[in-house]
C-alpha cells in the first residue's frame, strides 16, 4: 500500500504519479485507506485538520505524487442573481450551519451548490433561487474560521497562557 504521509503547496511544479478521487466526506479526514484512479492501494496518513481540497498534491513515502480531485456526488446546485439575492440565500443558508460551494458557469449565472436536503431547498426556492439536482463535484467554502475548525492552524502570541482543546 502506498502511504500518503505529506501535504503538498498546491503551486508546487511537480510530476503527479496519479490521482486520488474522493468525495467531500472522505477529504475532511486526515486517515484512511482509498483506491486511486489508477487502481493503487493508498493510506492517509495525514495531520488532521485542514480539508484536502480538490486539487490537492500528497506526496507519498516514496516520493509519489498524487493529486485529490473532488468526486461528483449528489448535489443541489441553486441558481440566483448575483447581488442581493445571492447574498441573502448564502446567509440563509449559512445561518443553518450547512456546507456551501458558491461559484458562477461559465455563462455567468451564479450558484450555490450544498448536500441535498428538502428543507434547504424549499428556502432557497422562497428566496427566488431556481434549482438543479445533478451529479457534480462539492468543494464547499472553508469558512471564515477555518483556522478554528477542520482546517486548523494557528498560534497564540498572547503574553497570558492558556491551553484549549481540538
Amino acid at each position: 500500500m502506498l502511504e500518503l504521509i505529506k501535504r503538498l503547496d498546491a503551486d508546487i511544479q511537480c510530476d503527479i504519479a496519479d490521482t486520488l478521487t474522493l468525495p467531500y466526506e472522505l477529504r475532511i479526514r486526515g486517515r484512511l485507506k482509498a483506491t486511486t484512479d489508477a487502481n493503487r492501494d493508498v493510506g492517509l496518513f495525514l495531520d488532521r485538520g485542514p480539508v484536502l481540497r480538490h486539487g490537492a498534491l500528497l506526496q507519498a513515502r516514496n516520493g509519489e505524487v498524487i493529486k485529490v480531485c473532488a468526486a461528483n456526488e449528489d448535489v443541489t446546485t441553486a441558481y440566483i442573481d448575483n447581488g442581493l439575492p445571492l447574498a441573502r440565500l448564502c446567509y440563509h443558508l449559512g445561518n443553518r450551519h450547512v456546507s456551501l460551494a458558491i461559484g458562477v458557469d461559465d455563462d455567468g449565472r451564479h450558484w450555490v451548490r450544498f448536500p441535498p436536503d428538502h428543507v434547504l431547498e424549499e428556502l432557497a426556492t422562497l428566496l427566488g433561487a431556481s434549482l438543479v439536482h445533478h451529479q457534480a463535484p462539492f468543494d464547499p467554502e472553508s469558512g471564515a474560521y477555518a483556522h478554528a475548525g477542520r482546517e486548523h492552524s494557528h498560534d497564540h502570541t498572547s503574553a497570558r497562557a492558556h491551553d484549549h482543546a481540538h
